[in-house]
């Protein structure tokens, strides 16, 4: 079994972690919990790295966003459920995707279909086309956008 650790030590974990990457307070307050640090602790713990500016959700949220959508290439609905696992604030969550540029999204979107695509044998079957519009859902694209550029021609040269 694990010793716990002081609230100093963890205070100054959590601002050695939050100086290298965002995170947001609901990921915080699970590690807190983990190292056996008390609710009433948690709390002050938390209070203090969000009063010094070492945590705030909304430019987690914002950083997830972006993160999400140039490298991983996901979908504004994967984003928000995302996000919503980590107890983000809806409206932040809001804020976070109105800075998604729709024409980068588009043109993401359909490079993310296009690498599919090559997976699948006959893309240009129903089967094939179905197998592609499913992909592009899971990903978590809007259907209308996904059916438009399966649609498109140019996207199976």
């Amino acid at each position: 079994m694990k010793k716990p650790i002081s609230p100093k030590a963890a205070l100054d974990r959590l601002e050695s972690l939050c100086a290298r990457s965002e995170q947001c307070t609901y990921d915080l307050r699970r590690k807190l919990t983990q190292w056996g640090i008390a609710t009433d602790e948690s709390n002050k713990i938390i209070e203090s790295l969000a009063a010094r500016h070492f945590v705030d959700d909304a430019r987690f949220a914002a950083s997830y966003v972006r993160d999400k959508y140039r490298f991983n290439y996901w979908g504004r609905a994967k984003i928000v459920a995302g996000l919503i696992a980590k107890r983000v604030d809806r409206q932040k969550i809001d804020n976070a995707l109105d800075e998604i540029d729709p024409d980068e999204y588009a043109r993401l979107a359909a490079a993310a279909l296009k690498s599919k695509a090559r997976s699948i044998k006959d893309v240009d079957t129903y089967e094939g086309r179905t197998r592609l519009f499913r992909a592009g859902i899971a990903k978590g694209y809007e259907a209308s956008l996904v059916s438009k550029i399966i649609k498109e021609t140019r996207t199976w040269d």
